[in-house]
């Protein structure tokens, strides 16, 4: 927005995808955006004020939609001139989603940097042996496996003991993005409330996706079986699906013990936007407490 409280001069597809990033279906953000390139050619004007917008959308979506639209679109503006790097982190049990909303996610908001704790354990298992550092050698719902304490439960046990030191590598990820002043986009199932390192000068966003349905849950093993050409074996999930769901019950009473938002992800669209929902409000609250703060 210029000086004058004017958008920049008008592209038909830079508003299409702002307006879905911001929550508007596609087919009506570029019908929009649409009858908004028409109106201009008919003004001969080439900027786009965001009140003559409202105006356009309440013929399309409704006076409500518009609305919102227009204010999630000041704040989606807003969002691209902040001076602090966004770590957004997305968080939940396997097989919920979380790497599907976060490329998703990461790509409406324009973060180029996406990175998975899963990556993170990978990398680190390859330095650390696994007599030092057993757990980080298996996947987090057999971690277990490795676990060589007295708990009463080894599968909560040892997916515990691999999140902290997975941890610690997260850190390190974090800590570069934020000395080059990179966002950065985090999904995995190690993003556990209240074990996450304290981060700084930063606008940070951390949530929890769950499928609380168990054969919605197992569902998701067939489809990403399908998707992946069989690198992920389905057969594998379904046969730790209760050691998976423990683990993911573990990480939503978690969240709610520590208040981070839990997303049930049904509709990957609905959680898409849910999720930039959080991303806009955390813009709004920093604003009203920079606000505040020059008071």
């Amino acid at each position: 927005m210029n000086e004058h409280g004017h958008e920049p001069p008008y592209s038909k597809t830079m508003l299409t995808r702002a307006l879905t990033a911001v929550g508007l279906p596609t087919t009506r953000a570029y019908e929009l955006a649409l009858r908004v390139e028409e109106d201009l050619a008919r003004l001969g004007d080439s900027a786009l004020e965001l009140e003559h917008l409202e105006e356009l959308a309440r013929s399309i979506v409704g006076e409500d939609e518009a609305a919102a639209a227009v204010r999630k679109l000041r704040l989606y503006r807003e969002f691209q001139r902040l001076e602090l790097p966004i770590v957004l982190m997305i968080g939940g049990g396997t097989g919920s989603g979380k790497s599907s909303v976060a490329t998703e996610v990461a790509h409406r908001l324009g973060i180029t940097r996406v990175t998975s704790t899963d990556v993170i354990r990978h990398t680190m298992r390859a330095f650390f042996n696994e007599r030092f550092m057993p757990t980080i050698h298996y996947s987090s719902f057999e971690a277990g496996r490795a676990w060589r304490g007295e708990d009463e439960n080894p599968v909560l046990a040892g997916f515990f003991d691999q999140t902290r030191n997975v941890l610690v590598g997260m850190g390190a990820v974090i800590e570069r993005a934020l000395s080059e002043s990179w966002s950065i986009v985090l999904e995995g199932v190690h993003l556990v409330p209240g074990m996450l390192p304290p981060i700084e000068n930063a606008l940070t966003v951390h949530c929890v996706l769950q499928i609380e349905d168990r054969e919605a849950h197992a569902a998701h093993f067939w489809i990403r079986d399908a998707t992946s050409t069989g690198l992920r074996p389905v057969e594998r999930y379904l046969d730790a699906l209760d050691d998976i769901r423990l683990i993911q019950q573990a990480i939503v009473d978690r969240a709610r013990r520590f208040e981070v938002p839990v997303i049930e992800n049904r509709n990957i669209e609905h959680t898409i936007t849910t999720v930039m929902d959080l991303v806009l409000s955390r813009v709004e609250t920093s604003r009203s407490v920079a606000s505040g703060s020059r008071r």
